[in-house]
């Protein structure tokens, strides 16, 4: 026996997506006057970055996407739907950081060991316009409330940007002052962490899904024994706790109960339990009547099986 309940309880999808929209328009607008700047100026340090930008307009596209076909409904082999695209795209942002940070890594430490010149001038103007315009992208990004990986992935993503340019600021600031120009990779370095540390967390949140592991703050032990302690209940075994997609938990579990209580009011119990106090809505409960052999092997003070909750 089975309560059944379907996602429709997550996120509005369709403001975040406008967000999202508006996010990647303001990327794109800035990343075609950087390259019309960098062609002017003969910059090549400037079309560079204009090419990182581009790598930020890609990964919102994909989010933007994958938000979209996440609202497809379920149906033929898909019987979740989509959701997990959305999954799909933050661990394809995290692994764009991951690959990002060590191109910064590798040519900030070449930049330390032979520094280039650099037009501070030009630099600090192009990095002021760079902190408004991704300013405005994360403004818009956190008002979604990040509720999704994928809204995540793509925060991070312009946050992290929003860092470089105001690292980029304070060096070409350092730079036009003291001619140091080695300010430069050093403050890219700053970011390199910062995106490194992003990757990681992006990599790990997926990665957890995609394992399906037990959601984070879900202890699957606090759940069972929960679950066991109900009155009329003998035994909880085959528990598990998964996340279908970000933000939409879902559980099983074969549940055993004593010969005098009703199958059917021991499942509500249990649902409204899971759903009440830790916030399960799909779960799928197997609820069967106890065998006698069952209760006739139990001692007091036995230690049952890991995943058996008595």
């Amino acid at each position: 026996m089975a309560s059944h309940r379907h996602g429709s309880h997550r996120h509005n999808d369709s403001a975040d997506s406008r967000r999202l929209a508006a996010a990647l328009c303001l990327i794109l607008a800035f990343m075609a006057g950087e390259v019309a700047s960098g062609v002017i100026a003969h910059s090549l340090a400037l079309l560079s970055d204009a090419a990182h930008m581009l790598t930020d307009a890609a990964a919102l596209g994909l989010s933007l996407m994958s938000a979209r076909l996440a609202r497809r409904p379920a149906g033929g082999a898909m019987t979740y739907g989509l959701g997990r695209v959305e999954v799909l795209a933050a661990q394809a942002n995290g692994v764009t950081l991951l690959v990002l940070a060590a191109f910064v890594v590798y040519e900030a430490i070449r930049r330390l060991v032979a520094p280039s010149h650099v037009q501070g001038g030009l630099m600090l103007a192009i990095a002021l316009v760079g902190v408004a315009v991704n300013l405005a992208a994360t403004l818009a990004l956190a008002g979604t409330g990040r509720r999704s990986l994928n809204l995540e992935g793509s925060f991070r993503h312009i946050l992290t940007d929003l860092y470089a340019f105001i690292g980029t600021a304070a060096a070409a600031a350092v730079i036009l002052a003291s001619g140091f120009e080695r300010a430069d990779p050093i403050a890219s370095l700053l970011v390199a962490a910062l995106m490194l540390n992003s990757a990681f967390w992006l990599l790990r949140a997926s990665g957890r899904v995609f394992l399906e592991a037990a959601p984070e703050g879900l202890d699957v032990d606090t759940i069972g024994h929960a679950l066991a302690v109900r009155p009329g209940i003998v035994e909880i075994h085959d528990l598990h706790v998964w996340e279908v997609g970000s933000g939409f938990p879902a559980l099983s579990a074969h549940v055993l109960v004593r010969r005098d209580v009703d199958c059917h009011a021991a499942r509500l119990d249990l649902a409204k339990l899971l759903r009440e106090r830790f916030a399960i809505e799909h779960t799928t409960l197997q609820v069967e009547h106890g065998s006698g052999e069952l209760l006739e092997i139990e001692t007091a003070g036995a230690q049952p099986p890991p995943g058996v909750f008595t």
